[in-house]
């Protein structure tokens, strides 16, 4: 038991300890990288789809620069609305509005020399599609490639991802896509051959809100992008 003169010293201390475990709580500890914030908006945005035939899991937006998260940017064209506008360089696919701005996402392109530039028009779309590579991808590197010639069953684990748009030019099919991915890690950079890749989240939205027939421009690289007006 505690003497009068303990109990007191006891007492007397026990506001600073209380107080010392009060303002510790959401301190940075010493060694551990600190979570940078995310707007909630995005953690939902880029949440789970269990809903989806092959239910796709989340990622954190943190994980990935700011700039390639979904959002609506000042882009003013002189296409219609309803235009897919790539641009290799920036890394960026743009989908006009008709009032100076666009829906922008973030995408991964092709390698050096892999890129397609032009203009083609959305001849299919096919949710959680079947991947065929193309003999130049099968002789290139046929121990990858080869054993998928007659084609890769839809899933989590193949190339297209969720949803795909395929490219035509003059009713002919030019090979190039608009497609899902399941490495998140590779939006943002040039690792594709030729085509173009997004989050799973993002090709799901695009897919939604155009049809076929819809036209894509794909720029010349290293053409700037416009500043951020916010979120969608």
């Amino acid at each position: 038991m505690l003497s009068k003169v303990s109990r007191r010293g006891f007492l007397a201390l026990a506001p600073l300890a209380l107080a010392a475990c009060t303002s510790s709580r959401g301190m940075p500890v010493a060694g551990v990288e600190p979570m940078p914030y995310v707007d909630p908006l995005y953690l939902e945005m880029y949440g789970a789809m269990p809903e989806e035939k092959f239910p796709i899991p989340a990622f954190n937006p943190a994980r990935v620069r700011p700039e390639l998260l979904r959002q609506v940017v000042y882009y003013p064209t002189s296409e219609r609305p309803g235009t897919i506008i790539v641009d290799p360089g920036a890394k960026f696919l743009y989908l006009t509005r008709g009032d100076g701005q666009a829906i922008r996402y973030g995408v991964g392109v092709g390698r050096a020399g892999y890129d397609y530039q032009g203009e083609a028009y959305i001849g299919r779309k096919a949710a959680w599609p079947t991947w065929t590579p193309t003999a130049t991808m099968i002789a290139e590197n046929p121990e990858l490639n080869a054993p998928w010639a007659n084609g890769k069953p839809p899933g989590l684990d193949n190339p297209l991802g969720a949803r795909a748009l395929y490219l035509f030019q003059n009713g002919r099919d030019t090979l190039y896509r608009i497609h899902g991915n399941n490495d998140p890690a590779s939006i943002g950079q040039s690792v594709s051959s030729g085509c173009v890749r997004l989050f799973n989240q993002d090709i799901i939205d695009l897919y939604n809100r155009v049809t076929v027939g819809s036209k894509v421009v794909v720029l010349n690289t290293g053409l700037a992008a416009p500043n951020d007006l916010g979120y969608i």
